[in-house]
């Protein structure tokens, strides 16, 4: 998905893997969903102090399927555990869509449904591992048969809490690789979807927060001021919604939230980037998004960040080998500006394969720290899942 370009800052990215296909045919918990009434979210406030990230019915599945293919019994307790864990369910494709209605029926009122609003036209304008159904110029599907339909189906359920993270990678992508063709095509498509988007999922129970890439990528001091700016201009052209709350960040990414010194400070560049950690990051982009005009808490996607010092490069972004589970969701963080921590990327679907031969192959995904052998992204990776469970920090 992302991929960093060759200037001199070398800016870089993470990854966005495209999630499964539905399997609808799962039978719901036998959980009292919604509540009695409608629900108002402030986004002026942090929600995550008052609801917890929903553990969706999808994941839950997969997760399952892997514990039953675990023969190490003290493996599987700990994998089986994974399934209590809240993370978000990926509305990737207009197919996927057909999620949604099943992943409602057991959403008790304390929790949050976590939602990735995820299928620009041009999707991942620098990366091909997950590039999109929707072509450049395909606008109007994007805006009638995606958000439309989204829009409708949480417009039936004002008695559930929902949190959206917008459009992962695509206004990073314009601020840091506008050189490419690909990305200089899908700008304005980029632009007007996510502010199509903002405008019309500005519902009272819903809260939103922008994709904002990580510290490895609009961290740089070149990129703080232009990232918070392209934000907040597509913030403003959506009419500035009362219900975006801010930005996410890390999602699907491998940055720690506070090690200190960063895993990347000894690098030859890391004098132009003082945001080495995800805490630095909200420290310095935050004010700059304030400035812009711009809502400026966030959510930090821990998913996957349990190890440090995997990768050879920030922008090696491709199922980093030796990668564990990290803290699970909690609006514990010891920030003003992060509302919580929360599980985006579902551990154990791939970001990409390594098959050399496909058509999606990346060459991020054959990396030498990535892990080998891996499917297309978004299809289930058994031994990943449980590479993550027996490196998770803190451990299950």
């Amino acid at each position: 998905m992302k991929f960093s370009s060759s200037a001199a800052l070398a800016f870089a990215a993470t990854t966005i893997a495209a999630p499964s296909t539905p399997t609808s045919q799962d039978k719901p918990r036998a959980v009292q969903a919604g509540c009695t009434s409608a629900v108002t979210l402030d986004a002026s406030t942090n929600v995550w102090k008052k609801y917890t990230l929903h553990a969706n019915k999808f994941y839950r599945t997969e997760v399952e399927a892997a514990v039953a293919a675990i023969s190490d019994s003290s493996l599987a307790a700990k994998a089986a555990k994974v399934a209590d864990v809240g993370s978000f369910l990926w509305l990737d494709t207009i197919e996927n869509i057909g999620k949604l209605e099943p992943a409602l029926e057991d959403v008790p009122c304390d929790h949050i449904l976590g939602l990735v609003i995820y299928d620009l036209p041009g999707r991942d304008c620098a990366a091909k591992a997950s590039n999109g159904e929707l072509a450049v110029g395909e606008l109007s599907r994007y805006k009638t048969e995606y958000i439309d339909v989204i829009v409708k189906i949480l417009k039936a359920h004002p008695k559930t809490a929902f949190a959206l993270v917008i459009e992962p990678d695509s206004l990073p992508n314009l601020v840091t690789n506008s050189d490419l063709q690909t990305c200089k095509d899908s700008a304005s498509g980029y632009r007007e979807g996510v502010a199509y988007a903002l405008k019309n999922l500005n519902l009272p129970n819903v809260v939103m927060y922008i994709d904002a890439g990580h510290g490895g990528w609009l961290g740089w001091d070149a990129n703080l001021k232009p990232g918070a700016q392209e934000l907040a201009k597509v913030y403003k052209a959506a009419g500035s919604p009362k219900q975006v709350r801010g930005i996410a960040t890390n999602v699907a990414g491998w940055n720690q939230w506070d090690l200190t010194p960063g895993e990347f400070s000894k690098a030859s560049d890391a004098k132009y980037n003082k945001c080495q950690n995800e805490k630095l990051y909200l420290d310095n982009f935050g004010p700059a998004l304030k400035s812009a005009g711009m809502p400026n808490h966030a959510i930090v996607d821990t998913g996957r960040n349990g190890v440090s010092g995997l990768r050879q490069e920030w922008g090696n972004w491709c199922n980093v080998n030796g990668a564990g589970f990290g803290v699970r969701p909690t609006s514990t963080t010891g920030h003003d500006l992060a509302d919580a921590f929360v599980w985006v990327k579902p551990g154990g679907e791939s970001d990409g394969t390594s098959d050399s031969s496909a058509t999606r192959y990346d060459s991020f995904c054959g990396k030498s720290d990535a892990y080998k052998p891996s499917p297309e992204a978004g299809s289930w990776n058994q031994a990943y899942f449980e590479m993550l469970v027996k490196n998770a920090k803190p451990s299950f």
